[in-house]
């Protein structure tokens, strides 16, 4: 292990020594692409570690993974090299803005559908480790319902749905809140409605999309926010320094801040990290096998 690797592990175990932390995995996802999702992913992140809370996201956006772009960082380790057995979990993870961890994911997550047992049993073993060493592992996956997407998001805690006001959009939205339902699994799905012209927008849009679930699904639907339209987004990515670093009064960073509030005044309390983590492995074990 390098000596990089064993000071970010030596870092993390002494922080959590006394106190464990509550583990929770959540799914980042979208109906379609271009709705702005690894950008909220980001951000959101961002904005949580900002509250105190230690977070790790992991790109799993096969074939477009894009976290470490929008930081402008080049990582040197990615999941394949886990998978591989060339690197531990805790040399994999990089360092982005603000000392955010992330794992760049690449053809890795391509490459868990192919494991022997005994190479799933290791991956398992590697990623249980980081249980009550972080309070969120955040998935950002692939937009629309691809068979790595879907694993995800069948064996997180919660997926948070990014959407837009456009029509194409919300369809989308709606079609992989409806699949995932149809094959009967109990999701929690949560709503973001990303690029509003204001308030009321958002609401209208998360509102068409509640009310179809809870008619012909049956679903509850929550929302979790709004984030507004803001040129400053743009510009933070073609400086490749998150928005809410960038532009941290914007309204886009604004949005993302009274977002994250509610969130995390709404987070379950007493479940154990080993429990929320191990869950999620068993889970994303058998659906791999």
């Amino acid at each position: 292990m390098s000596d990089q690797a064993q000071r970010l592990r030596n870092l993390i175990l002494s922080r959590n020594a006394e106190s464990p932390r509550q583990t929770r995995i959540l799914t980042v996802t979208s109906g379609k692409g271009g709705v702005g999702k690894s950008n909220f992913t980001l951000n959101f992140a961002l904005t949580l570690q900002q509250r105190g809370y230690k977070v790790l996201v992991f790109d799993a956006d096969i074939g477009l993974a894009n976290i470490d772009v929008l930081m402008g960082i080049s990582p040197r380790y990615s999941l394949y090299h886990l998978l591989k057995r060339e690197k531990t979990i805790w040399e994999i993870i990089q360092s982005g803005h603000g000392g955010l961890q992330f794992i760049a994911g690449g053809s890795g997550f391509n490459d868990l559908i192919r494991l022997s047992e005994e190479e799933l049993d290791y991956f398992a073993d590697q990623v249980n480790q980081l249980s009550g060493h972080v309070d969120f592992i955040i998935f950002d996956t692939g937009a629309g319902l691809s068979k790595e997407t879907l694993k995800f998001i069948l064996a997180a805690q919660e997926t948070i749905v990014v959407t837009t006001p456009e029509p194409t959009s919300i369809t989308d939205a709606y079609a992989i809140i409806k699949m995932v339902h149809s094959m009967d699994y109990s999701v929690p799905f949560r709503l973001v409605v990303n690029r509003v012209a204001d308030w009321h927008e958002g609401r209208q849009t998360a509102d068409k999309i509640s009310l179809v679930a809870r008619q012909f699904l049956s679903l509850d639907i929550p929302t979790l926010g709004f984030v507004l339209d803001d040129s400053n987004v743009s510009k933070a990515v073609k400086k490749q320094v998150p928005f809410t670093v960038a532009f941290p009064n914007s309204g886009a960073a604004r949005s993302i801040a009274e977002l994250a509030d509610g969130f995390i005044a709404n987070q379950p309390q007493g479940e154990s990290s080993a429990g929320a983590v191990k869950g999620f492995l068993n889970k994303m074990m058998k659906l791999l096998k």
